[in-house]
């Protein structure tokens, strides 16, 4: 048989105990005795330095002037691309060369000008010697040396027309054979020998790229951009990393490539809310152009800040709170004004001191006055 008479105190505490759960330290509430101590993970409010940081999100590409987009000079058919893509390139390497047949016919035309401009000068510095030793000779009249020296300075001038028309077409002749401005890698190839290409960007034939200049383009939110400068210091995070954790896929294992911000939007995009700023590597990265990243740029730094740990702070709305235990192991609701938060750690501009005893662990569901016990945290 089941005993009656008065239940024991315990058994009516545990739903009572239940319901105080449901009001957080979070919610205002007046000073409830509790029968048992709850167990929470303390921390002191301590000084020390503080540094913020803006998040965006990018996406790898070479520098300005780290890529070459090959097309043709003009209508042409592709005689030869020795590299396929992927490989790597020399300065000077032979990239692409063309069958151009008009400016195969200009230069020709051009050496054949250069060749008669020649004759006549020789023909015309004959003429000039000759004229002038039977004038000497009072053989010749003055008028016939004066016409032989005149078709010798029309035959230099023509010879100097020629050379630098021949010079002209010497250079268009040259466009037929596209060079590697600079050692890189063919990232992309559109076309084969045989093809005919258009000189138009929309019909490219080559894109080479070098991978040891490249930078992120990143979209700053518009919020945030006056708190970036140009020369600030910047962590870039891959895909396998995402916003933290994971392997660092950019370069020495345990650290995301570093970065600097090397330049600042001369305009934004109102429609998108945010702005493109510019981050080079300071070191050599094996992400690949195209990747896209997340960049943790670091702004302003407090060096003799209040710091508690971020998961101590409580947030309702626009406020922000945390639960401080006192020296009789009690908790009391406290708002404060909150500065720089990074991942791990929150600045407290006012509402708490030094030395105060906050609730980072086991502070959900706790009424305010509440009687806890600090205990150490789970590894």
């Amino acid at each position: 048989m089941r005993p009656t008479g008065p239940r024991p105190f315990r058994a009516i505490a545990a739903p009572m105990l239940f319901a105080l759960a449901l009001t957080a330290c979070a919610e205002p509430a007046e000073e409830i005795e509790t029968t048992e101590k709850v167990p929470v993970v303390v921390q002191p409010v301590r000084r020390g330095a503080i540094r913020g940081s803006v998040r965006a999100t990018g996406i790898v590409k070479p520098a300005p002037g780290a890529e070459l987009l090959v097309t043709a000079p003009q209508s042409a058919q592709i005689l030869e691309i020795p590299k396929a893509e992927g490989d790597a390139v020399r300065k000077g390497d032979l990239l692409v060369r063309f069958e151009i047949p008009s400016l195969d016919a200009e230069r020709a035309g051009r050496r054949a000008d250069q060749a008669r401009a020649k004759a006549r000068l020789a023909n015309a510095e004959a003429a000039a010697t000759r004229a002038e030793g039977l004038f000497d000779r009072g053989i010749a009249a003055r008028k016939e040396v004066e016409d032989a020296t005149r078709e010798l300075t029309d035959a230099r001038a023509a010879v100097s027309e020629a050379d630098q028309a021949t010079g002209a077409a010497e250079t268009l002749g040259r466009r037929g054979a596209v060079m590697a401005r600079f050692d890189g890698i063919i990232a992309t190839r559109w076309h084969n020998p045989g093809d005919i290409v258009e000189a138009a960007a929309s019909d490219p034939i080559l894109r080479v790229i070098d991978p040891a200049r490249l930078q992120v383009e990143a979209a700053v939110p518009l919020a945030a951009l006056s708190r970036v400068a140009v020369g600030a210091p910047a962590n870039v995070f891959g895909p396998d990393r995402g916003t933290g954790g994971g392997s660092d896929p950019g370069g020495s294992a345990g650290a995301p490539p570093g970065g600097v911000v090397v330049s600042l939007p001369a305009a934004v995009e109102p429609s998108t809310g945010t702005a493109v700023i510019r981050v080079a590597f300071t070191a050599r990265t094996s992400l690949a152009a195209g990747t896209p990243v997340q960049v943790e740029i670091l702004t302003e730094e407090h060096a003799d800040a209040l710091i508690v740990p971020a998961s101590a702070v409580i947030r309702e709305r626009t406020e922000s709170f945390l639960c401080v235990m006192d020296g009789e192991g009690r908790t009391h609701r406290r708002r404060v004004e909150v500065g720089i938060v990074t991942a791990a750690d929150a600045e407290i501009l006012s509402g708490a001191a030094e030395g105060d005893r906050v609730i980072v662990q086991g502070q959900d569901g706790l009424p305010d006055g509440a009687s806890v016990t600090a205990v150490t945290a789970n590894p």
